[in-house]
């Protein structure tokens, strides 16, 4: 996930808990101004300079937002934009990426006890994107517009998926991360988060059951004291087992792994 540091790790927290408070039924509209607003943040270099300047005045940094955006967004999208504008931000680029995160907060908000199915579409069509290395190329394509990227994102998936998912789907065409899968992945883990939830992949052979899930959910769950989501990637890779990738953790039990530390050993 986008890391902040200091002051601005401190500003997302607030804001975090701010966006928390926004009613599910303007969530989604919130979420789509706060997208919008990292744009022009991210890509107006003179406007970012203002609002991050800590010798400007807090209260002009806020006003200045405030007059910029005022009928432009919703009120509650306003409110985090001004509270924003007047908090200290380490970076420069901080201010955009916060606002960013906090749009995908907010989306995730708006699918209210769909959640789970966010994080599931959302890896589902990641693995696709890695997979298909002809819409990989399209959707990376620097010549084809982010419209037209967009096009073909509602072509594959409208009425497929949650609206929420195809929302940030485009969003992670907008060329904030080093790539499309790199956001969607950022993505992903945040709707977890927003849950209380972590997420695990889990690289096995062949399908586990539902109830070998739910055994190795609760086992990771008491782990690492948090309820944790589970990815299954079926791997051809994996000769038995299973590697489970949790963070910067990885847990490899495949038989492959177990022979190379065997192999190890003998060789020590």
């Amino acid at each position: 996930m986008v890391s902040f540091r200091g002051a601005s790790a401190d500003a997302m927290a607030a804001l975090t808990d701010l966006v928390g408070g926004v009613a599910e039924a303007s969530a989604p509209v919130v979420s789509g101004d706060l997208f919008s607003a990292a744009r022009t943040v991210r890509y107006e270099a003179a406007l970012r300079r203002v609002v991050t300047d800590q010798s400007v005045p807090a209260e002009a940094r806020s006003g200045l937002v405030g007059d910029l955006f005022n009928g432009k967004v919703d009120a509650a999208t306003l409110g985090v934009l001004r509270d924003a504008a007047g908090r200290r931000w380490t970076r420069t680029r901080d201010l955009a990426d916060a606002l960013e995160q906090l749009g995908v907060i907010a989306a995730v908000r708006s699918v209210g006890l769909q959640a789970d199915t966010l994080v599931d579409e959302l890896f589902a069509v990641r693995q696709l994107v890695n997979r298909d290395h002809g819409l990989r190329d399209a959707l990376s394509d620097p010549l084809r517009s982010v419209a037209d990227k967009g096009a073909l994102v509602d072509t594959l998936l409208t009425g497929k998926v949650l609206p929420t998912t195809v929302q940030l789907v485009k969003q992670a065409l907008a060329g904030s991360y080093r790539t499309v899968v790199a956001a969607l992945e950022d993505y992903e883990r945040t709707a977890a988060q927003v849950q209380g939830e972590g997420v695990a992949t889990v690289h096995v052979a062949r399908p586990i059951t539902e109830s070998d899930q739910r055994r190795l959910a609760a086992a990771l769950t008491r782990q690492y004291g948090r309820p944790v989501h589970l990815n299954i990637v079926v791997d051809a890779g994996v000769i038995g087992g299973m590697k489970v990738e949790i963070g910067d953790d990885v847990i490899d039990g495949t038989v492959l792994a177990r022979l190379d530390d065997a192999r190890r050993k003998i060789a020590g």
